[in-house]
Protein backbone atom coordinates (compact mmCIF):
# COMPACT_ATOMS: atom_id res chain seq x y z
CA UNK A 1 0.00 0.00 0.00
CA UNK A 2 1.43 3.35 -1.01
CA UNK A 3 0.98 6.28 1.31
CA UNK A 4 2.05 9.90 1.45
CA UNK A 5 4.86 9.58 -1.07
CA UNK A 6 4.25 13.03 -2.55
CA UNK A 7 1.13 14.45 -0.98
CA UNK A 8 2.56 15.54 2.37
CA UNK A 9 5.55 17.04 0.65
CA UNK A 10 3.26 19.15 -1.48
CA UNK A 11 1.01 19.95 1.44
CA UNK A 12 3.96 21.03 3.59
CA UNK A 13 6.24 22.42 0.91
CA UNK A 14 6.16 25.79 2.62
CA UNK A 15 7.60 24.17 5.75
CA UNK A 16 10.72 22.78 4.12
CA UNK A 17 12.81 25.88 4.75
CA UNK A 18 11.42 26.18 8.28
CA UNK A 19 12.21 22.56 9.09
CA UNK A 20 15.65 22.84 7.54
CA UNK A 21 16.58 25.65 9.90
CA UNK A 22 14.69 24.09 12.76
CA UNK A 23 16.75 20.91 12.61
CA UNK A 24 19.54 23.12 13.91
CA UNK A 25 17.34 24.70 16.59
CA UNK A 26 16.07 21.27 17.75
CA UNK A 27 19.63 20.04 18.01
CA UNK A 28 20.49 23.25 19.82
CA UNK A 29 17.71 22.58 22.34
CA UNK A 30 19.21 19.14 22.97
CA UNK A 31 22.63 20.70 23.59
CA UNK A 32 21.11 23.34 25.86
CA UNK A 33 19.11 20.95 28.04
CA UNK A 34 21.38 17.90 27.75
CA UNK A 35 24.90 19.31 27.31
CA UNK A 36 26.53 16.15 28.65
CA UNK A 37 24.36 13.64 26.79
CA UNK A 38 25.38 12.31 23.39
CA UNK A 39 22.67 12.38 20.74
CA UNK A 40 22.25 8.88 19.24
CA UNK A 41 22.62 8.54 15.49
CA UNK A 42 19.02 7.32 15.32
CA UNK A 43 17.89 10.71 16.65
CA UNK A 44 20.22 12.65 14.36
CA UNK A 45 18.74 10.80 11.41
CA UNK A 46 15.35 12.28 12.32
CA UNK A 47 16.78 15.80 12.08
CA UNK A 48 17.75 15.73 8.43
CA UNK A 49 18.51 19.33 7.40
CA UNK A 50 16.79 18.81 4.08
CA UNK A 51 13.41 18.97 5.75
CA UNK A 52 10.42 16.67 5.18
CA UNK A 53 10.83 13.84 2.69
CA UNK A 54 8.19 11.56 1.17
CA UNK A 55 6.91 9.13 3.76
CA UNK A 56 4.94 5.92 3.70
CA UNK A 57 2.82 5.76 6.82
CA UNK A 58 1.41 2.40 5.80
CA UNK A 59 4.85 0.81 6.07
CA UNK A 60 4.50 -1.96 8.64
CA UNK A 61 8.19 -1.72 9.43
CA UNK A 62 7.64 1.64 11.04
CA UNK A 63 5.49 0.52 13.89
CA UNK A 64 4.69 -3.21 14.05
CA UNK A 65 1.12 -2.09 14.15
CA UNK A 66 -0.14 -4.57 16.61
CA UNK A 67 1.03 -2.39 19.51
CA UNK A 68 2.59 -5.03 21.74
CA UNK A 69 4.05 -2.29 23.92
CA UNK A 70 0.57 -1.08 24.90
CA UNK A 71 -0.15 -3.56 27.63
CA UNK A 72 -3.68 -2.33 28.38
CA UNK A 73 -4.83 -3.72 25.01
CA UNK A 74 -5.54 -7.34 23.99
CA UNK A 75 -2.78 -6.99 21.40
CA UNK A 76 -2.36 -9.87 19.00
CA UNK A 77 -4.75 -12.24 20.75
CA UNK A 78 -5.99 -13.59 17.43
CA UNK A 79 -2.67 -13.43 15.58
CA UNK A 80 -2.09 -16.61 13.60
CA UNK A 81 1.67 -16.80 13.94
CA UNK A 82 4.40 -18.95 15.40
CA UNK A 83 4.31 -17.95 19.07
CA UNK A 84 8.10 -17.75 19.16
CA UNK A 85 8.11 -15.03 16.50
CA UNK A 86 5.70 -12.47 17.89
CA UNK A 87 6.35 -9.51 20.12
CA UNK A 88 9.94 -10.46 21.06
CA UNK A 89 8.76 -11.58 24.52
CA UNK A 90 10.69 -13.82 26.89
CA UNK A 91 10.83 -14.68 30.58
CA UNK A 92 13.43 -13.01 32.78
CA UNK A 93 14.60 -16.48 33.82
CA UNK A 94 15.87 -16.88 30.23
CA UNK A 95 18.03 -13.79 30.50
CA UNK A 96 21.41 -15.51 30.40
CA UNK A 97 24.16 -16.23 27.84
CA UNK A 98 23.31 -19.05 25.49
CA UNK A 99 19.58 -18.40 25.26
CA UNK A 100 18.38 -18.32 21.65
CA UNK A 101 15.50 -16.38 20.21
CA UNK A 102 14.29 -15.36 16.77
CA UNK A 103 13.94 -11.59 16.87
CA UNK A 104 12.05 -9.15 14.70
CA UNK A 105 13.52 -5.75 15.50
CA UNK A 106 11.91 -3.61 12.84
CA UNK A 107 13.61 -0.42 11.70
CA UNK A 108 11.45 2.56 10.64
CA UNK A 109 11.57 3.15 6.91
CA UNK A 110 8.76 5.61 6.24
CA UNK A 111 11.07 8.64 6.01
CA UNK A 112 9.38 10.69 8.74
CA UNK A 113 11.44 13.42 10.39
CA UNK A 114 10.96 15.63 13.42
CA UNK A 115 9.15 18.89 12.86
CA UNK A 116 10.33 21.72 15.10
CA UNK A 117 8.16 22.42 18.11
CA UNK A 118 6.63 25.58 16.67
CA UNK A 119 5.60 23.76 13.50
CA UNK A 120 4.39 20.60 15.28
CA UNK A 121 2.30 22.63 17.70
CA UNK A 122 0.62 24.41 14.79
CA UNK A 123 -0.68 21.06 13.51
CA UNK A 124 -3.60 19.55 15.44
CA UNK A 125 -2.94 16.21 17.10
CA UNK A 126 -6.33 15.20 18.42
CA UNK A 127 -9.08 12.84 17.29
CA UNK A 128 -11.44 15.81 17.54
CA UNK A 129 -9.47 17.49 14.77
CA UNK A 130 -9.05 14.46 12.52
CA UNK A 131 -10.76 16.06 9.48
CA UNK A 132 -8.36 19.02 9.63
CA UNK A 133 -5.37 16.71 9.99
CA UNK A 134 -6.41 14.63 7.00
CA UNK A 135 -6.99 17.77 4.98
CA UNK A 136 -3.47 18.99 5.75
CA UNK A 137 -2.10 15.78 4.32
CA UNK A 138 -4.58 15.66 1.42
CA UNK A 139 -6.02 12.35 2.59
CA UNK A 140 -9.50 10.98 2.08
CA UNK A 141 -11.52 10.36 5.21
CA UNK A 142 -12.26 6.70 4.48
CA UNK A 143 -8.81 5.76 3.23
CA UNK A 144 -6.61 3.14 4.87
CA UNK A 145 -4.03 5.84 5.50
CA UNK A 146 -6.57 7.94 7.38
CA UNK A 147 -7.41 4.92 9.53
CA UNK A 148 -3.75 4.52 10.49
CA UNK A 149 -3.51 8.16 11.55
CA UNK A 150 -6.79 7.87 13.47
CA UNK A 151 -5.60 4.77 15.34
CA UNK A 152 -2.27 6.33 16.27
CA UNK A 153 -3.90 9.46 17.66
CA UNK A 154 -6.51 7.49 19.59
CA UNK A 155 -3.77 5.34 21.06
CA UNK A 156 -2.11 8.48 22.35
CA UNK A 157 -5.36 9.60 23.94
CA UNK A 158 -5.90 6.42 25.96
CA UNK A 159 -5.55 6.79 29.73
CA UNK A 160 -2.36 5.57 31.33
CA UNK A 161 -2.30 2.21 33.08
CA UNK A 162 -1.71 1.82 36.79
CA UNK A 163 1.96 2.53 37.45
CA UNK A 164 2.47 4.12 34.02
CA UNK A 165 3.06 7.68 32.84
CA UNK A 166 2.69 8.23 29.10
CA UNK A 167 3.00 11.04 26.59
CA UNK A 168 3.06 11.37 22.80
CA UNK A 169 5.81 13.77 21.78
CA UNK A 170 5.24 15.49 18.45
CA UNK A 171 8.64 17.18 18.41
CA UNK A 172 12.12 16.47 19.70
CA UNK A 173 11.82 19.40 22.08
CA UNK A 174 8.66 18.01 23.69
CA UNK A 175 10.26 14.56 23.90
CA UNK A 176 13.24 16.07 25.72
CA UNK A 177 10.90 17.87 28.10
CA UNK A 178 9.05 14.67 28.98
CA UNK A 179 12.19 12.61 29.44
CA UNK A 180 13.83 15.18 31.70
CA UNK A 181 10.62 15.71 33.69
CA UNK A 182 10.80 12.04 34.71
CA UNK A 183 14.55 11.50 35.05
CA UNK A 184 16.20 14.89 35.29
CA UNK A 185 18.92 16.16 32.97
CA UNK A 186 21.72 13.80 33.97
CA UNK A 187 20.72 11.04 31.57
CA UNK A 188 21.92 8.76 28.80
CA UNK A 189 19.81 8.02 25.73
CA UNK A 190 20.30 4.55 24.26
CA UNK A 191 19.14 2.80 21.11
CA UNK A 192 19.62 -0.66 19.65
CA UNK A 193 22.78 -1.42 17.74
CA UNK A 194 21.28 -3.92 15.33
CA UNK A 195 21.71 -3.93 11.55
CA UNK A 196 19.76 -7.04 10.62
CA UNK A 197 16.91 -7.60 13.03
CA UNK A 198 15.06 -10.57 11.56
CA UNK A 199 16.95 -13.72 12.41
CA UNK A 200 17.77 -16.04 15.29
CA UNK A 201 20.10 -14.55 17.88
CA UNK A 202 21.99 -16.06 20.76
CA UNK A 203 22.33 -14.04 23.95
CA UNK A 204 26.01 -13.26 24.43
CA UNK A 205 28.31 -12.72 27.38
CA UNK A 206 28.36 -9.27 28.97
CA UNK A 207 24.66 -8.45 29.31
CA UNK A 208 24.02 -5.90 32.01
CA UNK A 209 21.21 -4.13 33.76
CA UNK A 210 21.48 -0.46 32.85
CA UNK A 211 18.59 1.00 34.85
CA UNK A 212 15.78 0.32 37.31
CA UNK A 213 13.93 3.35 36.01
CA UNK A 214 13.66 4.48 32.41
CA UNK A 215 11.60 6.33 29.83
CA UNK A 216 11.03 4.35 26.65
CA UNK A 217 9.91 6.13 23.49
CA UNK A 218 8.55 4.26 20.46
CA UNK A 219 8.23 5.92 17.07
CA UNK A 220 4.68 5.88 15.75
CA UNK A 221 3.56 5.40 12.17
CA UNK A 222 2.83 9.03 11.33
CA UNK A 223 3.61 11.53 8.54
CA UNK A 224 6.21 13.24 10.72
CA UNK A 225 8.18 11.90 13.69
CA UNK A 226 5.93 11.33 16.71
CA UNK A 227 7.04 9.22 19.67
CA UNK A 228 4.88 7.37 22.17
CA UNK A 229 6.83 7.67 25.42
CA UNK A 230 6.06 5.94 28.69
CA UNK A 231 7.60 4.91 31.94
CA UNK A 232 6.58 2.07 34.23
CA UNK A 233 7.24 1.35 37.86
CA UNK A 234 8.91 -1.99 38.69
CA UNK A 235 10.65 -2.19 35.34
CA UNK A 236 14.31 -3.00 34.68
CA UNK A 237 16.19 -2.22 31.48
CA UNK A 238 18.97 -4.41 30.10
CA UNK A 239 21.51 -4.07 27.31
CA UNK A 240 21.99 -7.50 25.78
CA UNK A 241 24.82 -8.48 23.43
CA UNK A 242 23.61 -10.72 20.62
CA UNK A 243 25.23 -13.02 18.09
CA UNK A 244 23.18 -13.64 14.97
CA UNK A 245 22.84 -16.90 13.08
CA UNK A 246 24.81 -15.21 10.30
CA UNK A 247 27.64 -14.45 12.73
CA UNK A 248 26.86 -10.75 13.06
CA UNK A 249 27.15 -9.11 16.46
CA UNK A 250 24.63 -6.66 17.88
CA UNK A 251 23.37 -5.06 21.06
CA UNK A 252 19.69 -4.65 21.86
CA UNK A 253 17.68 -3.13 24.69
CA UNK A 254 15.17 -5.17 26.64
CA UNK A 255 12.69 -4.16 29.33
CA UNK A 256 11.63 -6.56 32.08
CA UNK A 257 8.38 -5.87 33.92
CA UNK A 258 8.04 -7.31 37.41
CA UNK A 259 4.36 -6.49 37.79
CA UNK A 260 2.05 -7.45 34.91
CA UNK A 261 -1.13 -7.61 36.98
CA UNK A 262 -2.58 -4.52 35.25
CA UNK A 263 -1.93 -5.83 31.73
CA UNK A 264 -4.89 -6.91 29.64
CA UNK A 265 -5.42 -10.64 30.38
CA UNK A 266 -5.59 -11.33 26.62
CA UNK A 267 -2.36 -9.55 25.78
CA UNK A 268 -0.29 -11.67 23.41
CA UNK A 269 2.62 -11.92 25.87
CA UNK A 270 0.61 -14.26 28.09
CA UNK A 271 -0.26 -16.44 25.09
CA UNK A 272 3.32 -16.53 23.85
CA UNK A 273 4.82 -17.38 27.23
CA UNK A 274 1.92 -19.43 28.61
CA UNK A 275 1.74 -17.50 31.86
CA UNK A 276 -0.95 -15.53 33.66
CA UNK A 277 -1.00 -11.80 34.52
CA UNK A 278 0.91 -10.85 37.64
CA UNK A 279 2.68 -14.18 38.10
CA UNK A 280 6.23 -13.82 36.72
CA UNK A 281 8.39 -11.01 35.30
CA UNK A 282 7.99 -10.62 31.53
CA UNK A 283 10.66 -9.15 29.28
CA UNK A 284 10.59 -7.91 25.72
CA UNK A 285 13.12 -6.51 23.29
CA UNK A 286 12.63 -3.00 22.01
CA UNK A 287 12.40 -2.33 18.30
CA UNK A 288 15.01 -0.36 16.42
CA UNK A 289 12.68 2.63 16.26
CA UNK A 290 12.74 3.04 20.05
CA UNK A 291 14.98 5.07 22.33
CA UNK A 292 15.56 4.47 26.04
CA UNK A 293 16.28 7.28 28.50
CA UNK A 294 18.06 6.19 31.66
CA UNK A 295 19.69 8.01 34.59
CA UNK A 296 23.48 8.20 34.51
Amino acid sequence: MEFLHTRPVLAFLSLVVVVSHASQSSEGYWKLVLPHTSMPKAVKDLLRPGGPSPVDVSAASCGIHVHFDKFSEPSGEDAQVDDSNIGNFFLETNLHPGSKMKLHLATPTNGAVFFPRQVAESIPFSSNNLPEILNRFSLKEKSAEAEIIKNEIEGCEEPAMQGEARYCATSLESLIDFGTSKLGRNVNVLTNEVKSGNQEYEFGVGMKKVADKSVVCHQLNYPYAVFYCHTFTKTRTYMIPLVGADGSKAKAMAACHSDTSAWHPKHVAFKVLNVKPGTVPICHFLHNNAMVWIPK
